[in-house]
């Protein structure tokens, strides 16, 4: 089994207090320094793109409730180099980067291709770089970028659209990075959107009524329209690179390692059933180039909470685990909706590992193959970087050794 940890550098309320910026990429890099020396394999940093409270004054917004703002990594090229130039044997992924903003999935194949040029140049370090990507998380990130329906049509194709129009940018994004020479026409296009693509009777009906007839499919433009390019540098060592593709569409899992090897992110709320289907279709569609499949490459977020504070008894231990485990559980429901859901609290702590090392090593074996890969989470919705980087501590301490 390998343990990789997540950084989500989430600037919000805690018990009434926020820190400022610097506050939080002070505690974030004191924390990736301490996962270097732990021996955590990587460092997976979440990738925000523009302001949540800015959003909320506007129409529609998505976390309207939410204060301060859910990540503060905008790049995670730029973390890199600043990571990799104070630490020794950790790597840097990304979770995730968004392909469709910030220019789309060729300005994103670019700058990824000159990251590996210029970090090959430090001849002492051989360390790769892991992209999580995916389409983003919130839509106010892409419409600024053009990727919002562009008429009355689209604007009822959307819930299917933009699917399509992810999928079209992983291709882009895959084959430029493989060092493709390519313009829109050599992209499938993905318009044909059938009535059948929607699950609701209800929600074609919408569609036709946009279209002005009755009809049982719908041609759109592609999103993307350029003459044949190449992306520079052109003798990038693409091989330090590492994909993971955070989607759930099985049409972006088949079509990304059609073109290189790309793992796949999944939770550790995942149903076990999922999970397994999900090990046994990569294990036959898993790019050559990346050898067989193996479970460590579908990483499992989990989020972690320990307790092993001396002078009480284990009963205390374990309360005091379970304790911040739902406490900061209630502060994210709370400020993702705007209300508290005692369903979704209870959910997601008891999918947590909660408790003294001694009951983590029994929750990962009850729960974990042993060849997966898990994905720590131990500052969730914490300001305290003390009581994090003791978390850590005793998970590579007292937790990791068993497997």
């Amino acid at each position: 089994m390998k343990f990789d940890i997540f950084f989500a550098i989430c600037q919000t309320p805690v018990d009434g207090h926020t820190p400022d910026e610097q506050t939080m990429f002070k505690n974030f890099l004191e924390q990736f320094l301490l996962a270097d020396k732990l021996g955590f394999g990587i460092g997976w940093i979440a990738e925000t793109h523009l302001s949540c409270q800015i959003q909320k004054k506007n129409p529609g917004a998505v976390v309207p409730h939410f204060q301060g703002e859910i990540g503060l990594n905008t790049d995670i090229l730029q973390m890199a180099h600043w990571l990799y130039a104070r630490t020794r044997n950790i790597e840097v992924g990304s979770a995730i980067r968004n392909i469709l903003c910030n220019g789309g999935p060729l300005a994103h194949a670019e700058a990824i291709r000159t990251f590996l040029t210029i970090h090959r140049m430090d001849a002492k370090d051989s360390r790769g770089l892991n992209i999580g990507f995916a389409s983003g998380r919130f839509p106010f990130s892409n419409t600024p970028y053009g990727i919002r329906p562009r008429n009355p049509v689209e604007k009822a194709l959307w819930p299917v659209l933009k699917g399509r129009v992810f999928q079209e940018a992983t291709e882009i994004f895959c084959r430029l990075l493989k060092g493709e020479v390519i313009g829109s026409d050599d992209i499938r296009q993905r318009g044909y959107i059938r009535s059948t693509d929607f699950r609701n009777k209800d929600d074609w009906e919408a569609v036709e009524q946009a279209v002005g007839e009755s009809v049982d499919h719908v041609i759109i433009p592609s999103f993307y329209d350029f003459d044949p390019v190449g992306v520079i540098p052109f003798e990038a060592p693409i091989e330090k690179l590492r994909l993971t593709v955070g989607s759930a569409d099985p049409e972006v899992h088949a079509l990304a390692n059609e073109i290189l090897p790309v793992s796949v992110f999944n939770l550790s709320i995942t149903p076990t059933k999922q999970i397994e289907e999900t090990h046994a279709k990569m294990s036959k569609i898993y790019h050559s180039l990346g050898g067989p499949w193996k479970r460590e490459y579908m990483p499992r977020t989990v989020l972690c909470f320990l307790n092993d504070d001396q002078g009480v008894g284990i009963d205390e231990r374990r309360d005091r685990a379970k304790k911040a485990a739902v406490n900061a559980n209630e502060n994210y429901w709370k400020a993702i909706e705007g209300t508290l859901d005692p369903a979704k609290v209870a959910n997601a702590t008891d999918n947590a590992l909660v408790g003294t090392p001694e009951d983590v090593v029994d929750q990962i074996r009850q729960r974990f193959h042993p060849q997966d890969k898990l994905l720590l989470w131990f500052d969730f919705n914490n300001h305290n970087s003390n009581e994090v980087m003791q978390c850590m501590r005793l998970f590579m301490e007292k937790v990791a050794p068993h497997f």
